[in-house]
C-alpha cells in the first residue's frame, strides 16, 4: 500500500484471484477458420505424425550416406513433393525437391548447389562431404501422434491456427465468449449523434473499449450512457442479466457525483478501489448481484492504462489463459526524473534511436498521445533518475491484441 492506495501488483493479484474463482467453463466447437482470438477449452493433440514421413529440406539429391564412397552416383529417380517414391536403388541417388518424401533406403540429402551433374548424368558431391542425415526432416520431427501440441488455455492466433491445420484439425473446442455489459457514466458525456451542450464532451471511451473488447473476443452489450443519478444507475444495473462482467467508465472517484463505488458499497461488494498508479488512480473492482464489476476511471488515458494493465488480463484469465504478463524490455530514458513520485507512472512513449522518448502531453484526459506512442514506459514509484538509466517499455502491440 502507498498512502492507503493499492499497488498495481496487489490489484492484479486480487483481480486474478477473482478471475480464477469464476472461470468460464462452457465451451463450443467452432470451425478452424472462425477460431482466431478464441481460447482453447481442450488441448489439441496430434492425430498423425508431423511430418508423416521423412522429407527433404532442400532441392538437391537424396542418397544413402554409405554410398558416398562410390560417387559419382547415377540418378535413379526424380521425386517431387506429393509423390510416393519407390525404394532407392543401391549405389544411386535420387533427384529430390523440397518437401518431397525420401525414398526408402535414403538417409541424407545434399543441396543442388553442392552437387555437380556430370555429362554422363551421374552426380559428384563437393568437399567437404555431407554428414549423415543432413537436410532431412525426420518423421515426427515436429510432433508425434498423440502428443499434445496446443495446451488448454492457449489463445489462438495465426500461428496456432496454422499448426492446427497442419494436423488436420478442422474444428476446435473453445471457451465460449465472455459477455460484457459496457456502460459509461457522467452528465458531461454525449454520444456522437447528439449536439454538444455547455461543458459536454463526446463519449470516446465507448469506442475505445468496444473495439478492444471485440478484439478480445467478447460479446458486448452496450448499455449506453448513464447520468449522474444513483437511482438510474441502480435501475440499469438491476436490468443487467446474463453478463459475466459489468465494465463501466467514470463514476468511481471520490467526487459528489461519483456513485458507482457508493452503490457497490451499499448493495453489492466492493473488493478494492484506488490504485497507486498514474494515470488511473480511481479504479473500482467489486460485484453487484453476483455479477463482477470493474469500474474504470473516466479520463480516456486513464481508461486505456487501467484496461490494458488490469481489465484485459482479468478477462483473459477468466477464459483460462495463463500467460498474461505483457512482454516488455528495458530502454534507456531520454529524460531526467529528479523528483520521485509516490505512484507508479505509465507514460505514452516511443523508442527513438535506442532511447525512450515521451509524448509532450501526458494528461489523463488526452488520447492523442496514445496514437502517437508505440507503448507505455513504466516509471517506478519512489525513484529519481537521470537520462540514460533503463526503464521498462511495454509495446502497445502487446496490450492492444
Amino acid at each position: 500500500m502507498s498512502g492507503g492506495l493499492l499497488s498495481i501488483e496487489q490489484a492484479q493479484a486480487r483481480l486474478m484471484a477473482q478471475a480464477d474463482a469464476s472461470r468460464i467453463e462452457d465451451s463450443e466447437s467452432v470451425a478452424l477458420a472462425e477460431a482466431d482470438g478464441r481460447v482453447l477449452a481442450e488441448a489439441v493433440c496430434a492425430a498423425v505424425d508431423l511430418p508423416p514421413w521423412p522429407n527433404s529440406a532442400m532441392d538437391g539429391f537424396a542418397f544413402r550416406h554409405a554410398d558416398l564412397s562410390r560417387q559419382p552416383l547415377p540418378v535413379s529417380q526424380k521425386i517431387f513433393a506429393g509423390m510416393h517414391p519407390g525404394p532407392l536403388q543401391p549405389g544411386s541417388c535420387a533427384r529430390i525437391f523440397t518437401g518431397a518424401p525420401l525414398p526408402p533406403g535414403a538417409d541424407t540429402v545434399e543441396m543442388q548447389e553442392n552437387a555437380e551433374l556430370l555429362e554422363d548424368g551421374r552426380v559428384r558431391f563437393a568437399e567437404p562431404l555431407p554428414v549423415i542425415g543432413r537436410h532431412v526432416r525426420p518423421q515426427a520431427g515436429e510432433a508425434r501422434r498423440g502428443e499434445e501440441v496446443l495446451a488448454r488455455g492457449t489463445r489462438l492466433g495465426p500461428t496456432e491456427l496454422g499448426l492446427a491445420a497442419s494436423l488436420g484439425a478442422g474444428r476446435l473446442r473453445v471457451v465460449r465468449r465472455l459477455r460484457v455489459a459496457l456502460l459509461s457514466t457522467g452528465d458531461e458525456i454525449v454520444e456522437l449523434d447528439q449536439p454538444l451542450g455547455p461543458g459536454q464532451i463526446y463519449n470516446s471511451n465507448r469506442y475505445l473499449l468496444h473495439a478492444w473488447l471485440r478484439r478480445l473476443g467478447c460479446d458486448v452489450v452496450d448499455l449506453g450512457i448513464l447520468p449522474d443519478d444513483p437511482a438510474q444507475i441502480r435501475t440499469r444495473l438491476d436490468g443487467v442479466a446474463g453478463a459475466d462482467l459489468i465494465l463501466s467508465t467514470g463514476g468511481v472517484s471520490v467526487g459528489e457525483a461519483d456513485f458507482l463505488g457508493q452503490i457497490l458499497r451499499e448493495q453489492g461488494e466492493l473488493i478494492f478501489w484506488k490504485l497507486a498508479i498514474k494515470p488511473g488512480k480511481p479504479l473500482t473492482c467489486g460485484q453487484y448481484r453476483g455479477i463482477a464489476v470493474i469500474g474504470l476511471p473516466g479520463n480516456p488515458a486513464s481508461t486505456l492504462v487501467t484496461f490494458a494493465l488490469l481489465a484485459r488480463p482479468y478477462l483473459l484469465r477468466r477464459l483460462g489463459v495463463e500467460r498474461l504478463e505483457p512482454l516488455g524490455f528495458e530502454v534507456p530514458a531520454s529524460f531526467d526524473r529528479l523528483t520521485a513520485s509516490s505512484r507508479r507512472e505509465y507514460l505514452q512513449a516511443r523508442v527513438n534511436e535506442g532511447r525512450v522518448v515521451l509524448h509532450s502531453n501526458q494528461s489523463s484526459g488526452v488520447l492523442r498521445g496514445a496514437t502517437w506512442a508505440d507503448g507505455l514506459v513504466e516509471v517506478p514509484e519512489h525513484r529519481s533518475f537521470r537520462a540514460g538509466e533503463p526503464l521498462r517499455f511495454i509495446p502497445y502491440a502487446q496490450l492492444l491484441a
